[in-house]
């Protein structure tokens, strides 16, 4: 610990305020996460199935959602945050702080995350989907059966591929207010120049991603076939 001091040694008076920071990103991830990752599948799924040529076609449903996504993810996530301020504050009760960022949070990774999750149920073999429907399973269990269990590892990928994403946008938000190892590194490495703070700060989002990476690997070894 005497060798951790020595190489940062503001951790030893910053060290609650550190742990603090940590665990509202942890949070941030978990909720926003979680939320997102449902959302956007469900989204991925709804593109991928109404396009034309889909087993729910409806061209009327797949713009509006194409355009509606890529509109989303043309807009700068800062931008978008304090855009959604109202929103925050009408549906969680705070436009500010770690609750206040979970809307902008969600609306920053849903559009990202369902348009992967299309493009990887877009690879999935024609020729399944084809089969099933001779088989006559229904519009539900071709999604649930199919499509989702066929790209376990193709999911699994581009959801790891989000969460760094996401890392990367909460503290992005937490360089605005909303708590966690953005604002952390922001007051303490920037504002008042502590450069070990930065450097333990970058340690601990590497370490994050680290394991997320390790968990997903794992996974996609274990369901590629």
């Amino acid at each position: 610990m005497n060798i951790l001091y020595s190489l940062a040694p503001n951790l030893e008076r910053l060290g609650g305020e550190l742990v603090k920071c940590i665990g509202q990103t942890f949070k941030m991830l978990l909720i926003s996460g979680t939320i997102a990752f449902f959302l956007g599948l469900f989204f991925g799924v709804l593109l991928i199935v109404t396009k034309r040529g889909g087993i729910l076609q409806n061209v009327v449903i797949y713009n509006f959602l194409d355009k509606a996504i890529d509109i989303i993810r043309s807009i700068p996530f800062i931008i978008l945050m304090v855009l959604l301020i109202p929103v925050s504050r009408a549906i969680v009760g705070t436009g500010s702080g770690v609750t206040g960022s979970y809307v902008a949070l969600i609306a920053g990774t849903v559009p990202f995350f369902a348009r992967q999750i299309e493009s990887v149920l877009a690879d999935l073999d024609g020729g399944l989907i084809e089969a099933s429907e001779a088989m006559g399973f229904s519009p539900v269990e071709i999604i649930f059966g199919v499509y989702l269990k066929e790209s376990i590892p193709g999911i699994t990928r581009v959801t790891m591929i989000t969460f760094v994403s996401l890392i990367g946008i909460t503290a992005m938000a937490g360089a605005i207010g909303a708590g966690g190892l953005g604002d952390f590194a922001i007051r303490y490495g920037y504002q008042m120049g502590y450069r070990d703070m930065i450097w333990a700060t970058v340690i601990i989002i590497l370490l994050i991603i680290s394991a997320i990476q390790f968990i997903g690997n794992l996974i996609i070894r274990k369901t590629t076939h």
